[in-house]
C-alpha cells in the first residue's frame, strides 16, 4: 500500500495558532514557496479601575513609601523622634507580615516614632550600599547622632520593636 503525498499550499491552510497567521509568500525558483510569518498582536486590555501604585501602600497607612534620596535626608536631618527604616520587597511574605506589624507600631507610636519604608527592587541600589541582604530588613536610627543604629534581619515580633524603642533609642 503506497500512501501519496499531495503537496498543499500553506497560504491557503488555516493558521495552527492563533495569533500567528501567514501573510503572503514570494515566488522562488524550488517549487515549494514558504509563507512570510508576522505575530498580529493581541489588542490591549482595558482598564476597568486605576491599578493600584503598589501593594500594601496607600494613602492613608501612617507608614509611608520613600526614595533613597529622602531617606538619607531624613537620616542626615535633625529629628526629635527615633527613625525606623524598613527594606521590604512586595513578594515577600515576611515582609507582608512586617508591614502590617509595623502599621500597627505606628499608630501606637504616632508622635513618638517616624516608620518608611523603602522597596529594595525600586532602589537596589541603595539597599546594597545599606548591606541589605535578606528581608526585611529594619534599620532603627536614634536622634541622638552619637548613637549606632541598630539592625534586624527578618520577622520580629513586635514587642522586640517596642523594646528597641523604649529602651535603646
Amino acid at each position: 500500500m503506497q500512501i501519496a503525498a499531495t503537496p498543499r499550499s500553506i497560504t491557503s491552510a488555516k493558521p495552527l495558532w492563533p495569533c500567528v497567521s501567514p501573510v503572503r509568500s514570494f515566488p522562488s525558483n524550488d517549487s515549494i514557496s514558504f509563507p512570510l510569518v508576522k505575530p498580529t498582536l493581541t489588542p490591549q486590555r482595558k482598564l476597568l479601575c486605576k491599578p493600584p501604585f503598589g501593594k500594601y501602600i496607600r494613602e492613608d497607612y501612617l507608614v509611608k513609601k520613600l526614595t533613597a534620596k529622602e531617606v538619607q535626608e531624613l537620616v542626615k536631618g535633625e529629628r526629635n523622634v527615633p527613625l525606623i527604616v524598613d527594606f521590604y520587597a512586595t513578594w515577600c511574605g515576611p515582609c507582608i507580615l512586617m508591614a502590617q506589624e509595623l502599621e500597627m507600631l505606628a499608630v501606637e507610636y504616632e508622635n513618638n516614632a517616624l516608620i518608611v519604608k523603602v522597596d529594595t527592587d525600586d532602589e537596589y541600589e541603595f539597599a546594597r550600599d545599606m548591606q541589605v541582604r535578606g528581608l526585611p530588613t529594619l534599620y532603627f536610627f536614634s536622634p541622638d547622632p552619637n548613637k549606632d543604629a541598630i539592625r534586624t534581619e527578618g520577622l520580629i515580633p513586635l514587642q522586640m520593636m517596642r523594646n528597641i524603642l523604649d529602651n535603646e533609642m
